[in-house]
C-alpha cells in the first residue's frame, strides 16, 4: 500500500513538472523581423533615427526585450531587425509610443520598402555571458 501511495505522489510529480514545462514553452513572447529598404542618399539619417528610436524602446519599455539590426554587405540599404517583445500587447503599446511615432515619421521619405514578418521562435542558442 506504502508503495501505491509513493508511486501515485511520484506520477502526480512528474505530471506537475510536465505541466510546469508546457506551459514555459508557450511564451507569449513576440519575434519579428523587419525586411528594410532605404532611399541610399539618407541611409546614414535613418540609421541615427532608427539607433534613437531603438534605444528609446530599451530604455522606456519594459516590453521591448531586444533589437538587433543588420545590413547587407553587398547593399547596406537592405536592413533586417529582429525585434522581441515581451507580447503582442507589449508590441502593440509600441507602436503608439512618442518615440516609436516620432521615428515613423522622421524616416517615412527614407524607407522605400518595408516588410513586417511575424516568426515563431524555435531554437536559440547564445554564449552565457553574451
Amino acid at each position: 500500500m506504502t508503495r501505491h501511495i509513493i508511486s501515485v505522489i511520484f506520477m502526480i510529480g512528474i505530471l506537475s513538472l510536465i505541466v510546469v514545462d508546457s506551459k514555459a514553452q508557450k511564451s507569449d513572447t513576440m519575434y519579428r523581423i523587419a525586411k528594410i529598404k532605404v532611399d541610399s542618399s539618407q541611409l546614414e539619417k535613418y540609421k541615427s533615427a532608427l539607433l534613437e528610436q531603438m534605444n528609446a524602446a530599451i530604455e522606456l519599455e519594459q516590453g521591448v526585450l531586444s533589437y538587433t539590426a543588420v545590413s547587407d554587405k553587398k547593399d547596406p540599404t537592405l536592413i533586417t531587425i529582429f525585434e522581441v517583445y515581451a507580447s503582442q500587447e507589449a508590441y502593440q503599446s509600441h507602436i503608439l509610443a512618442p518615440h516609436f511615432k516620432k521615428y515613423k515619421e522622421t524616416v517615412k521619405d527614407m524607407v522605400l520598402s518595408l516588410e513586417l514578418i511575424d516568426s515563431d521562435l524555435i531554437a536559440r542558442a547564445k554564449k552565457k555571458d553574451y
